[in-house]
């Protein structure tokens, strides 16, 4: 029996390409003060922090989530980590947890998604717009919740509530790089 010839009907289906990686290289040894255009990338599954500069892997750290790390965060409380694209908006360098970065969430992506359900107000709405337009942490009274950091506490394991930890060492060469706005990717 021979086989058929591919047709656009009897063709295997094609399956979406992986997700195309952020960097071309990597140079782990790369000097810290030669890194002037950070971007942060959050791969939650795989647990990992990856620093790129100029599409070079610079530092890569391991990292601990909270405690139900699958799936996007949708409120309040539930123990999960934001998934998409964030800044920086903040910089503590007397955190509770040795240093910390926040990160805009809810962003105004997330407080649109929540309007239109019902699960903020039009006024929460506008705080949380108006957070992000001045590159400040957005309110965490609402029903999103908030305040979900980079911070450092170690990451033997999973014990947030919703932040990225990472160890002291790793937040301190992230603190001496990353400026408010600096964008932060968080994948599942």
């Amino acid at each position: 029996m021979t086989p058929r010839p591919l047709t656009k009907t009897n063709a295997p289906p094609i399956s979406p390409p992986e997700c195309e990686l952020p960097y071309w290289a990597v140079d782990l040894d790369f000097p810290l003060s030669l890194i002037t255009n950070p971007k942060i990338y959050v791969l939650k599954e795989e647990r990992r922090l990856w620093l790129i500069q100029d599409k070079t892997l610079v530092r890569e750290f391991h990292i601990a989530l909270g405690p139900n790390p699958k799936g996007d965060k949708y409120f309040r409380g539930d123990g999960r980590t934001p998934e998409g694209e964030y800044f920086v908006c903040s910089k503590n360098s007397s955190s509770q947890f040795y240093k910390s970065l926040g990160i805009n969430y809810p962003n105004p992506h997330n407080a649109q998604n929540a309007l239109s359900c019902g699960m903020i107000s039009n006024n929460d709405y506008c705080l949380i717009q108006q957070a992000n337009d001045a590159m400040r942490l957005p309110p965490s009274n609402t029903a999103l919740g908030g305040q979900i950091f980079i911070h450092g506490g170690g990451c033997q394991k999973d014990w947030t509530l919703g932040c990225i930890a990472v160890q002291n060492s790793a937040i301190e060469e992230l603190f001496s790089v990353v400026q408010v706005g600096t964008p932060v990717f968080i994948m599942p």
